[in-house]
């Protein structure tokens, strides 16, 4: 398909408000995550603080939140307006604009039941890819994203200029590395699959949820550095977190049991977790979040569950080879082993690894989602699937 010139930064188009649903009034399982405030990053000594809260949150969850990020709830809700209108496009509409996920490209229109989840049942998602307002990545896209192009672009901007060139000093701050080592491979104008996101998960009948055991997504990770999630009151996220088993290892040590714990749609907040290429580029320490969507408690259950995600990704060039941190050496995640062809994704870059891993969403297989656990992606690396 020919890529279509932007309309130019236009006034908001008007469109119907969004009202967020009731949150969920069942008490559920909640994960205990840590809350950043982002308004101390320019405080005096507030990196340091937030850089220290970030490594002791970090270290049995890579899933956290921030608050006080610069968006209003009604900029945020703005975003899940238009998202809403964009799904509610005739089907032959949306398809124009349809990403070519066979081949890697993940901008633009995903219908829903392009995965079989299970034997007779697909996915029940609907998702709209915006990437970055340069000229490398212009696109064709429906007529309601291109009238409210000023309101998206502003937003998307934002969250890279403001929430994730925090969050990648922070990073910096953890590994001993200069404030700008990861912003250095993290450019806007350069080209990557960073992304603006508008997800719609489809209600399931009560049958069928039974036939999914409640489990709509499996376990996985993301493919990149970041993602956030822009509050979402539908509960259904999970989060694979460690818990101790009480039994211990030939030497002593603790060994641990993983259980799954609900995401709890925290006031004015995003939440944030690690994704494929911070870990690879840390050679494990910053590890990439398992998580999960299932089916909401029984008061959310007739309602569809739409979302605003921002996806960050290194540039397509970046090698993904772990970095020389004096505190990776002290933990012991770097050694010559990490840097040759047996380590991490050395030989793999950015843009490789999410080309491959898009393509290997869509493939029919010869088995259902449900039923793979492990599915190679590219150079020896593998994605894994967990219950």
């Amino acid at each position: 398909m020919a890529a279509a010139v932007l309309n130019p930064p236009s006034q908001t188009i008007d469109v119907p408000a969004y009202h967020q649903v009731p949150e969920t009034k069942y008490e559920l399982d909640w994960a205990d995550l840590a809350t950043l405030d982002l308004s101390k990053f320019d405080q005096p000594g507030g990196k340091e603080e937030l850089s220290k809260q970030l490594f002791e949150a970090i270290q049995n969850i890579g899933f956290f939140y921030i608050v006080n990020f610069g968006l209003s709830q009604k900029q945020v809700d703005q975003q899940f307006a238009i998202g809403k209108e964009v799904f509610k496009l005739p089907t032959e509409e949306k398809l124009k604009h349809r990403a070519d996920l066979e081949h890697g490209g993940y901008n633009g229109y995903k219908p829903m039941c392009l995965r079989e989840i299970r034997p007779g049942i697909f996915d029940n998602t609907e998702i709209y890819n915006i990437p970055k307002f340069i000229p490398a990545l212009e696109r064709s896209h429906p007529a309601v994203i291109n009238d409210n192009r000023g309101s998206i672009e502003a937003f998307a901007r934002h969250i890279h200029d403001e929430v994730v060139r925090k969050l990648l000093v922070l990073f910096a701050l953890i590994l001993e590395l200069p404030e700008d080592y990861f912003l250095r491979s993290h450019r806007y104008e350069e080209r990557s699959d960073c992304h603006l996101r508008y997800m719609k998960y489809h209600r399931r009948t009560p049958a069928q949820n039974q036939a999914l055991g409640d489990v709509w997504v499996k376990g996985h990770t993301d493919f990149g550095s970041l993602t956030l999630l822009f509050r979402q009151p539908v509960a259904a996220l999970q989060v694979r977190t460690p818990s101790a088993s009480g039994k211990e290892d030939e030497n002593g040590e603790s060994l641990s049991q993983h259980s799954w714990k609900w995401v709890k749609p925290y006031p004015v907040s995003i939440t944030v977790n690690i994704a494929d290429s911070l870990e690879f580029l840390t050679n494990g320490f910053l590890k990439s979040s398992i998580h999960r969507v299932v089916a909401p408690p029984p008061d959310q259950a007739d309602v569809d569950r739409l979302g605003v995600l921002y996806f960050v990704r290194p540039e397509d060039s970046l090698e993904l080879r772990p970095v020389a941190s004096g505190v990776l050496e002290r933990l012991g995640y770097y050694n010559k082993s990490s840097t040759d062809d047996g380590g991490a994704a050395v030989g793999i870059t950015a843009g490789e690894w999410v080309k491959a891993r898009v393509a290997s969403g869509v493939s029919r297989g010869d088995a259902p989602r449900s039923d793979v656990s492990e599915q190679h992606i590219l150079g020896g690396r593998s994605a894994k699937y967990y219950d």
